[in-house]
């Protein structure tokens, strides 16, 4: 493996890139070099979905099949030019009082973070603005956890009925694979709610569908519960939590993207996983079908 250290200007910002042929997923030899190649071409649709969102990182330093690490603190030897914000982190198991988050605003930053080996990317359902201060969620995600033998096509199916009980209420929903075994709904909404509100609004609507149907729905986060139903986890509205940003590769054996998919193929039902090469190709078919979630949507129902 070769050590080589290449400079590189990107958007005009010089970047040191290191161990481009080191491979980060041994199953299918898809390196590093592919990765930042990857991010740097999906940066168009990628961008505006992390900006101004704090952003944790998961990386990876030895490939998926080594140690990874959560990181949200801004690393030593962060260049001057990469944003962060100082937050505070209640509870931080750290023991910190407050964290500075990096927010990947731009081209640059993201092909910096790529070459730490951050491979996925997650953010809140908030932002903050030009000045630091935290807004209120802009997001409203349901997250659909399958308890096996129930996986992705199970999921699917569930998807219509949350999509449809959602637009009782006059939200749209936006679906997208996790990348890994489940899937997300995405809604826009006005950011003039707090995120209790909101994450109040989706545990009742996970619980009418539990009621509703019972044999595929689950509202309660027991485990033990969960075999043979899918979980829909509204709690991922909670402001301390965060989501798998869309177009964001994942930690598996293989590089599989959280990736926007059209109703029609959640309606067909058939479990569907993309690769980077993948999902390029889909964005010059459809452009980006997450390009709803960057406007502002309605308020949440409160009762």
């Amino acid at each position: 493996m070769s050590e080589a250290k290449v400079r590189v200007e990107v958007a005009g910002r010089e970047l040191t890139l290191t161990n481009l042929d080191k491979v980060l997923y041994p199953r299918v030899h898809f390196t590093k070099g592919e990765v930042i190649d990857y991010y740097s071409r999906v940066a168009d649709a990628l961008l505006p979905h992390l900006a101004g969102r704090p952003l944790t990182r998961k990386r990876w330093p030895d490939g998926v099949d080594g140690p990874f690490f959560f990181e949200k603190n801004a690393p030593r030897g962060t260049p001057s030019w990469v944003r962060t914000v100082t937050l505070p982190v209640p509870g931080s198991t750290k023991q910190r009082e407050t964290v500075d988050f990096v927010v990947v605003d731009d081209l640059a930053a993201l092909v910096w973070t790529a070459n730490l080996a951050a491979l996925e990317l997650h953010t809140p359902q908030w932002q903050v603005g030009p000045r630091g201060a935290v807004r209120d969620p802009d997001l409203l995600v349901v997250d659909l956890d399958p308890g096996p033998p129930a996986g992705l096509a199970k999921c699917l199916r569930v998807a219509v009925l949350v999509r449809d009980r959602l637009a009782a209420d006059g939200l749209t929903a936006y679906p997208k694979t996790s990348g890994n075994k489940g899937m997300q709904l995405c809604v826009p909404i006005s950011g003039r709610q707090s995120s209790d509100v909101v994450s109040e609004y989706a545990h009742r609507i996970a619980k009418e569908l539990a009621a509703e149907h019972p044999d595929e729905v689950l509202s309660r986060m027991t485990k033990a519960l969960r075999p043979g139903k899918v979980f829909l986890d509204w709690s991922q509205n909670n402001a301390a939590k965060t989501t798998v940003t869309p177009y964001s590769l994942r930690g598996r054996e293989e590089p599989t993207v959280s990736t926007p998919l059209t109703w029609d193929e959640v309606a067909a039902g058939e479990p569907l996983r993309f690769w980077p090469a993948d999902v390029l190709a889909r964005l010059e078919e459809h452009g980006d079908l997450l390009a709803p979630l960057l406007e502002r949507g309605p308020r949440v129902p409160t009762s």
